[in-house]
């Protein structure tokens, strides 16, 4: 595929309760995710999230029973391309990350390995397949103004000065301008081939959810989104807060447990 090295390509949320979470997110997002699983290695229930234009916005895996036992939770992760799966994940293990799941290969999918940078924050590597018909094709999953897709991708590190240097290493991610955050220190704007993809921030003092990506989703009216949130038995963690440019975000979590932001204008009623 002809995706840049340090793109976010994909993203996928894991839950308990894939109708439940469904309902959810086609009504906050506007997704019609799909109602029956995809037939792929392994028998897993995944489902793609299709969006309202079309395209893919990413998937949903099923967490089975086993999985949970074995300590997987509810949650979102992002998938950052990088065209040698391998080599990355050791030189993120020399660098004191570790493999959380070993790289594999899937026929028409492409070669991925999840793993956790030193501090802890989980993401995936990899290297995609393109598809048959389109070699040339890249992914649309990540945009930083359309609703629907995700539009930013935050980074709370223990030592957001040391990720920083870590991950631009690893992707090639340069810092385009700073922020200051108060408790969270410097907020570093984090850009790849030119595109602003995220920032990168310490975690708050006292914030019990440890090292973490956070990844926003763009909708279409940031209060018609949090009203069915709550509609529909999830939970606002924090804000809504006005952010640069004059549209505001808020973080959530889904009934299942899994966390996620979301981004996006607030539309005043006429």
């Amino acid at each position: 595929m002809s995706d840049k090295r340090g793109a976010f390509i994909w993203y996928e949320t894991t839950t308990t309760n894939p109708d439940g979470a469904k309902s959810f997110y086609d009504s906050v997002i506007g997704w019609d995710i799909e109602p029956c699983s995809s037939a792929i290695e392994g028998g897993l229930d995944y489902r793609m999230i299709r969006r309202s234009d079309g395209g893919f916005a990413g998937g949903m895996l099923a967490l089975s029973a086993e999985m949970v036992d074995c300590g997987a939770k509810p949650g979102w992760f992002g998938y950052i391309h990088t065209p040698d799966v391998d080599a990355t994940a050791a030189a993120l293990v020399a660098s004191g990350g570790k493999i959380c799941d070993s790289a594999r290969t899937v026929e028409g999918v492409g070669r991925f390995a999840m793993v956790a940078d030193p501090w802890g924050a989980t993401f995936y590597l990899m290297d995609p397949a393109p598809p048959a018909d389109d070699p040339d094709a890249e992914s649309d999953a990540f945009s930083v103004d359309l609703p629907q897709h995700v539009r930013w991708n935050e980074l709370q590190s223990a030592d957001s000065v040391a990720a920083a240097t870590l991950y631009g290493d690893l992707f090639g991610w340069v810092q385009e301008g700073e922020m200051e955050m108060g408790p969270l220190g410097t907020y570093r704007f984090i850009a790849n081939d030119g595109i602003g993809i995220g920032a990168i921030c310490n975690t708050m003092p006292g914030d019990t959810g440890g090292p973490r990506w956070t990844h926003y989703i763009g909708v279409d009216d940031i209060d018609r989104a949090i009203a069915a949130v709550v509609a529909g038995g999830g939970e606002i963690i924090d804000g809504p807060q006005e952010i640069p440019g004059g549209e505001f975000s808020v973080d959530i979590r889904d009934p299942q447990g899994g966390t996620v932001g979301l981004v996006g204008p607030r539309k005043i009623a006429e």
